[in-house]
């Protein structure tokens, strides 16, 4: 299955099986195992971590396998420069028509766009989660996602795909 054009989906952010955010997001490619899209800063306002700010006009460049237990969100200020690699780990995605929807299992890496600060959050929120009671397999595969995601970003390996070829289909990403 090969989707491409400049079609939009819903994509659908659940955690505790509630919707956290739902926001649409232009389609750049879809090989069928990564749907990549790219939507604008989805909150309201500005989002101050401490080592990042999302603010309004930051671009989001969004990797969502059906594979592999994360997402990688290339995040750019509305300029352009990037400001680096938000990374959640998520059940793999599932698109169902113009929607797609991702599990949030609390883990997040962040990878500024200088590899010079690589940071595990929400470790403690995935502990409070209760997941590891709960269905143990899905709790190993998401803190195996996070290593996986700290140790490409530690070896200054890409963390998201490289765009597709307007000439060509969209190549499926290799394992890293």
């Amino acid at each position: 299955m090969s989707e491409n054009s400049a079609d939009t989906l819903d994509i659908v952010l659940m955690k505790a099986g509630r919707t956290k955010i739902r926001y649409p997001a232009e389609v750049i490619a879809d090989d069928g195992t990564v749907v990549t899209v790219r939507a604008p800063w989805a909150a309201d306002g500005v989002r101050d971590f401490g080592f990042v700010r999302f603010e309004p006009g930051d671009v989001f460049t969004e990797h969502y396998w059906r594979d592999r237990w994360y997402a990688v969100k290339e995040v750019r200020t509305s300029t352009g420069v990037l400001k680096g690699w938000y990374c959640d780990v998520t059940r793999p995605a599932v698109r169902n028509g113009a929607t797609l929807t991702v599990e949030d299992l609390d883990l997040d890496l962040w990878c500024s766009a200088d590899g010079g600060t690589i940071l595990r959050l929400d470790e403690d929120e995935f502990t409070q989660s209760g997941l590891a009671t709960r269905d143990p397999e899905a709790a190993s595969k998401a803190l195996s996602a996070l290593d996986e995601l700290e140790r490409l970003a530690r070896a200054g390996a890409p963390l998201s795909p490289p765009p597709p070829s307007p000439a060509t289909e969209p190549a499926a990403p290799s394992d890293r």
